[in-house]
């Protein structure tokens, strides 16, 4: 999934933009968007799905026909996200959140990190030249997106198993606690190597797909890192090519972690040549 955010101060024309983006982005693939609301409330005092969270209930979902709407706490762009990804879009255009890390369109003179375009008015924007930036931006996946993508394989009839690998920040290792890790990747090369792994692994017998995916940036302890999922026809023909491509990922993926921990922080490559 892509991702794209359109930030703006209030009557900036932010809806107008995403409209046109979510339109131009349906010749590509499925869309999913994010608002905040900032401090409004959907689930109105006094409603049923009021009551049932004032009873105790930690999520309350509410269905009719045509809408499904999830009412939970401590919500954030990573959790609305992660739910667009699980649900297999291809995009996601976020309308606010101008304080995140989400690569972004800003409209006038709003002030936010990672702007790749500044435009004056909606009416100003070049959908194509937009959608073309849009299709430039990372991958953002979660474990049930790549599922949801390894089922859509060719051949995935001839599959009778799928398995997957989940890399997690370890919190503690030995008397070390880590309170994050930070990953760099060099202008690509790292998505184009795990490629070539992952081609070389769907040639073994049985192997109907392989994917993997690395996340950069910060990850918090307990954070997800690493994503890699093999489908294949027998349970017996999965497992020694999910560990070999777990082990090919960390010795030949070019990947720089930096680990942060309560005595200090170094790059794990500069510690290890010591």
């Amino acid at each position: 999934m892509r991702v794209i955010s359109v930030v703006g101060y209030k009557k900036t024309g932010k809806t107008t933009l995403v409209g046109y983006i979510v339109k131009a982005l349906k010749n590509y693939g499925s869309v999913g968007t994010v608002k905040h609301l900032h401090d409004h409330s959907i689930d109105a005092a006094g409603t049923d799905t009021w009551k049932h969270r004032e009873a105790g209930a930690d999520v309350v979902i509410g269905v009719t026909q045509s809408e499904l709407v999830k009412f939970s706490q401590d919500n954030d762009i990573v959790g609305a996200l992660d739910e667009l990804a699980d649900a297999g879009m291809d995009f996601a255009v976020v309308e606010g959140f101008k304080d995140s890390m989400i690569p972004k369109i800003a409209l006038g003179e709003v002030d936010a990190p990672d702007i790749i375009i500044r435009l004056g008015k909606p009416k100003d924007a070049d959908i194509g030249q937009i959608v073309n930036i849009i299709l430039d931006q990372p991958e953002y996946h979660t474990l049930e997106s790549l599922i949801k993508k390894i089922r859509k394989s060719k051949d995935i009839e001839k599959a009778g198993a799928i398995g997957t690998f989940t890399g997690i920040v370890r919190a503690v290792t030995k008397d070390t606690r880590t309170e994050y890790l930070e990953f760099e990747e060099y202008g690509g090369i790292a998505r184009q190597k795990m490629n070539e792994i992952c081609k070389g692994l769907r040639e073994k017998e049985g192997i109907i797909d392989v994917i993997m995916h690395h996340r950069t940036g910060i990850i918090k302890a307990g954070g997800d890192i690493v994503y890699i999922v093999v489908a294949a026809g027998h349970r017996e023909q999965l497992f020694p090519v999910l560990g070999e491509a777990i082990e090919r990922l960390k010795a030949e993926v070019p990947i720089w972690k930096k680990e942060h921990t309560l005595d200090g922080q170094w790059w794990v490559h500069d510690k290890e040549s010591r």
